[in-house]
């Protein structure tokens, strides 16, 4: 029992999932699992990179960016980053963004999911969202984890927390608690607050990423097709004679072969991308569609709108002698290829290494009551100072407000990685300080109020989308970014951490700089971290939505999306368990839908 995989498409298929990646490859296994007598394929714009070390190794994460495995996407020229264009890096390959991220398993507080609901998404809530992310997981336990809440054991994804934690990474909780944060040894269970070491998507048999292409498809039947390097162009619709809802019969390939679907077609190709084949296929705003020269089948004002992400600054560290970062392979090959050996050989190594050191907190606990009611105030005022007809963009907004009051919500995450991962890039080699080693610690936005769109502006498939984040478009966000360096810099000069390091790197601004010298450094150096959503938005259609509560998209009658860009409200996590669990959520209703109707 395995998949096929041929790119010889036959004439037909009950289901058709364009997108191979994080949550395409997960509801065509699904699919393929409970609807064993029904024909399902998968369409793949990138290639199989089962065999990539840079996918595979933990050690190599990052490696894989920039390359033919990524889309190489850029956002248009940001204002609220001095005009500056930041990559937008999406997975191009089988498992999409899953084989690309950096391995982080966590989950949001509880309130946020049960937020999806109160925005009229009846079921979409805590209790249902985390029975799904659960079914995704194979979690190995671990002494740095102490709860079961929310915790699978029997999924197709292998979790487990990193054994490899250099020396000086175990300070970093002890660090934190000095600071107020406490040990939360229990992060998966709708409680994220705290300091705590992250499970990681890692095999603990092979210590090499799982992710959704060496997870879900192995476990799918031959009734799934997988065709990998196959892109399609749009959706085909038709008239539906049985409401005024039109029904998707297919998809028209890139090289104009037209493959139809007797069932639905399930749009899976991600944030960025799947709006954008819902304008290609005429289903968007009239102005967007008109502006690059398609014929507007469904009026859909709220498709590519939206947008969403986390953003995030740092500050980077140079150890002291005696400490060891995995810098260290950047300059000494032979230690590299020692530690490659032990790799390969089964052994611990630093090439084991995965973000693990995490904590998040809410304003309270990074910046003190007083601070925390003065960003509060901040945001209110530039929710109040950006009016909008946008409905969509005032519900979003009065969501973000509820959770930024609610102390049960993260609003910052930090990330203690074990090298220089910050702007000001690893010394040259005619640098002094050529052959140092870092540590830098990453301070996320988990609640930014500014969104963004994604739009096309054409109808060449191979001309990139139009992408505006609005990275710090929002004075809040900018705020709060300022007050997230402060705080990194608090716990940078904390003991034990403090003992580490010799110099700081980067920002090296003066203890006294002034506000408008941090607002400059971070509209200078803020970046995203990849993990755009909302873009075709579970929300009402009166509201801006693009999907209902069944991911059908508006103004059809078998289309549905499903994806991170169904998120209403950008979560306080990184997105993949969710994302995994819209996809076995949708799956269900594919199923119960089929069962239902007989087909």
């Amino acid at each position: 029992m395995a998949p096929v995989y041929d790119n010889k498409a036959q004439a037909a298929y009950d289901y058709i999932v364009v997108g191979g990646g994080t949550a395409g490859a997960a509801v065509a296994t699904r699919l393929s699992q409970t609807l064993p007598d029904k024909a399902i394929l998968l369409i793949e714009a990138g290639a199989s990179a089962l065999d990539d070390p840079n996918v595979n190794i933990p050690g190599l994460f990052g490696r894989a960016f920039a390359t033919s495995l990524d889309w190489n996407f850029a956002s248009v020229p940001q204002a609220g980053l001095n005009n500056r264009v930041t990559r937008v890096n999406r997975g191009k390959m089988l498992g999409g963004s899953s084989g690309l991220n950096i391995m982080v398993w966590d989950r949001a507080s509880a309130p946020e999911y049960d937020a999806w609901e109160k925005l009229g998404n009846p079921g979409w809530n805590w209790e249902s969202m985390v029975a799904a992310m659960a079914k995704v997981e194979a979690f190995t336990p671990s002494l740095d984890y102490g709860g079961t809440a929310g915790v699978g054991t029997a999924g197709p994804i292998k979790t487990i927390i990193n054994p490899y934690v250099p020396e000086h990474a175990k300070l970093w909780i002890p660090t934190l608690s000095s600071l107020g944060v406490p040990l939360n040894l229990e992060s998966l269970g709708g409680n994220p607050l705290g300091a705590m070491f992250q499970p990681n998507t890692i095999d603990p048999k092979t210590y090499t990423r799982t992710y959704a292409a060496n997870g879900y498809l192995p476990a799918a039947g031959p009734n799934l097709q997988i065709m990998t390097d196959t892109r399609v162009a749009k959706i085909n619709l038709d008239a539906s004679p049985a409401s005024p809802n039109r029904t998707a019969t297919g998809v028209a390939l890139q090289d104009g072969t037209v493959i139809h679907a007797r069932n639905e077609v399930i749009l899976s190709a991600g944030s960025i991308q799947s709006p954008g084949l819902l304008e290609l296929s005429g289903i968007g705003q009239k102005a967007v569609l008109d502006a690059a020269g398609i014929a507007q089948i469904v009026d859909l004002p709220g498709v590519g709108e939206n947008l969403q992400d986390h953003v995030r600054v740092q500050a980077t560290y140079q150890l002291k002698d005696g400490y060891t970062s995995n810098d260290r392979l950047r300059f000494d090959q032979a230690a590299a290829g020692e530690q490659m050996a032990l790799f390969r050989a089964g052994r611990l190594s630093m090439f084991d290494y995965s973000l693990s050191s995490f904590a998040f907190t809410n304003w309270e606990q990074t910046v003190g009551e007083a601070a925390a009611a003065a960003l509060t105030a901040v945001a209110t005022q530039s929710a109040a100072a950006s009016p909008t007809s946008n409905s969509s963009a005032a519900t979003v907004t009065a969501a973000k407000l509820a959770s930024l009051a609610n102390a049960a919500v993260p609003q910052v995450e930090l990330i203690y990685a074990n090298a220089n991962v910050g702007i000001k890039r690893y010394p040259l080699p005619d640098d002094p300080l050529y052959g140092q080693q870092f540590v830098t610690i990453m301070g996320g936005l988990m609640q930014p109020l500014s969104r963004g769109r994604v739009h096309v502006t054409c109808t060449d498939i191979d001309t990139p989308p139009a992408i505006d984040p609005n990275h710090l478009g929002s004075a809040y966000d900018v705020a709060a970014a300022v007050a997230i360096m402060h705080f990194v810099r608090r716990v940078a000069g904390t003991a034990p951490l403090r003992d580490l390091w010799a110099a700081e790197y980067e920002p090296a601004l003066d203890a006294g700089a002034s506000d408008d010298q941090w607002r400059s450094y971070v509209r200078d150096t803020a970046v995203s971290i990849f993990h755009p959503a909302g873009t075709c938005a579970m929300l009402p259609r009166a509201l801006g939505g693009v999907v209902s509560p069944e991911l059908t998209v508006y103004g059809t009658a078998n289309l549905r999306v499903v994806d991170a860009s169904v998120m209403p409200v950008l979560l306080s996590a990184h997105p993949q368990t969710a994302v995994y669990g819209i996809a076995e959520r949708a799956a269900e209703f594919i199923v119960r839908d089929c069962k239902a109707g007989g087909r």
